[in-house]
């Protein structure tokens, strides 16, 4: 996970609601509401799933709209475009297996990103009970992710010259840079599961400086 900041609703969403002010996710059946509302929550997640991080696209077969306090827990914010987030359409992972139950640790918390702890392998554990609650909740962990993530940090560290062989041997100026490389840029998408290795490293870089 990345912490996600959520911007305002996408205008066809906040007409909807101003038409239906008491209407519920469920009842939206408009054409362009439910995609504009995932069109906006891909802009803000720069093209990643909200959960594991894999890249997807607006299209229903890559992606969904996902609400955070699931829809039976709150129907209060099932229009409630803080608590909706694009997830990809893994079967048995992340939306898919969240359904209806709570999900203490979210994307929407800055937490996120300091109680999750990966590593080169692309295992991935939590430092905290709700931690590891919300990676089993999602099916976080399964072999399958834990190699498609590993695939992917290998490719990143290739890209910008720093092999999984030499990885022990990045000071403190290299993972500055790249944390850099790999920072969010308006407009552009983010690389495939690029905050997992924004995670190893901001982890490896808090080791040194502390």
């Amino acid at each position: 996970m990345r912490k996600i900041t959520k911007d305002e609703a996408p205008d066809e969403l906040k007409d909807w609601i101003k038409d239906h002010p008491n209407g519920r996710y469920s009842e939206i059946d408009d054409d362009e509401v439910r995609p504009a509302i995932r069109e906006a929550c891909l802009r803000e997640q720069y093209g990643l799933c909200a959960y594991c991080c894999k890249p997807i696209t607006a299209d229903n077969s890559s992606s969904h709209n996902e609400h955070v306090v699931a829809q039976r827990i709150d129907q209060s914010r099932t229009t409630d475009f803080t608590n909706i987030v694009a997830s990809c359409e893994t079967p048995n992972q992340c939306g898919k297996a969240h359904g209806h139950q709570p999900l203490p640790l979210t994307p929407l918390m800055d937490e996120c990103e300091t109680e999750l702890k990966f590593s080169y392998s692309g295992r991935v554990r939590g430092t905290t009970a709700r931690a590891d609650e919300s990676l089993d909740v999602l099916k976080l962990q399964s072999r399958s992710l834990n190699a498609a993530r590993k695939r992917a940090i290998e490719a990143l560290q290739y890209e910008f010259g720093t092999p999984p062989e030499e990885a022990a041997e990045l000071d403190e100026d290299i993972i500055k840079i790249l944390l850099a490389e790999l920072a969010p840029h308006e407009g552009y998408d983010l690389k495939p599961y690029a905050p997992v290795l924004v995670n190893i490293l901001e982890h490896e870089l808090e080791g040194m400086q502390g």
